[in-house]
């Protein structure tokens, strides 16, 4: 069952149009991973299914048309938007970044903020610290446990290995992998390490300049010679 569905989405800054019309399918549970250069409009796309710059076309989450809702409103139906750069508010601690992500919520929160505690031991150990003392994989964890905290549907995931040393990497992914796989969360990823984002996506979709070029399943995508010589190193 599709979860979101984007028909036809465009996007632009000022004068520049960055997204051509989009079209992609999540479905409950699932996965799903973008690729591209820099410049293809990854970033966009996070953001126009997000709400937080303005577009057109059609954007579904679970039945529902959300293309002109503003970025609260889409928050409230259970999309998080974990955004490139960390995005966490740097002069609040740890804790208080993790309450925030919980403002829509009405019900106990404390649990909540148990839990990714114990996912992100490191976040626990410097929950009175402020956020922009910690290091970028730690900023890192913060960000998207604090996405986490509004106890999303789909969670859309920009760059979360951007800057990052390899091992905080795979703990990140390892992370989002077990979300996907046994909480059932859905995620739409952008990631610039290929190779890694790969072994975790059941499907991808490929842009370049603001079209889908090509789309299909993980091992499909990673099985075309063409692909990977362009795109996966090889």
């Amino acid at each position: 069952m599709s979860l979101l569905k984007t028909v036809g989405l465009r996007a632009s800054y000022g004068q520049v149009d960055v997204l051509l019309g989009i079209d992609i399918d999540v479905s409950e549970g699932e996965m799903v991973v973008v690729l591209g250069a820099n410049g293809a409009g990854k970033t966009t796309t996070m953001r126009a299914v997000s709400g937080t710059i303005a577009r057109s076309g059609s954007v579904v989450f679970d039945g529902q048309e959300i293309v002109s809702q503003s970025a609260e409103s889409i928050v409230r139906l259970g999309v998080a938007h974990v955004p490139q750069g960390r995005g966490t508010f740097s002069e609040l601690t740890v804790e208080e970044n993790l309450r925030i992500g919980a403002y829509i919520r009405k019900d106990s929160i404390e649990s909540d903020i148990a839990r990714w505690y114990e996912t992100f031991p490191r976040l626990e150990e410097r929950q009175n610290q402020r956020a922009g003392s910690l290091s970028g994989g730690e900023q890192q964890m913060l960000a998207i446990a604090r996405a986490l905290m509004s106890r999303p549907r789909l969670l859309l995931c920009d760059e979360p290995s951007l800057g990052l040393a390899p091992l905080v990497t795979q703990e990140l992914f390892e992370v989002l992998k077990n979300l996907n796989e046994q909480d059932g969360l859905s995620v739409l990823l952008v990631e610039q390490n290929a190779n890694l984002a790969l072994k975790v996506a059941s499907k991808v979709y490929l842009l370049e300049t603001g079209q889908v070029v090509a789309s299909g399943s993980a091992e499909a995508i990673a099985g075309d010679e063409r692909i990977r010589k362009a795109y996966l190193g090889g």
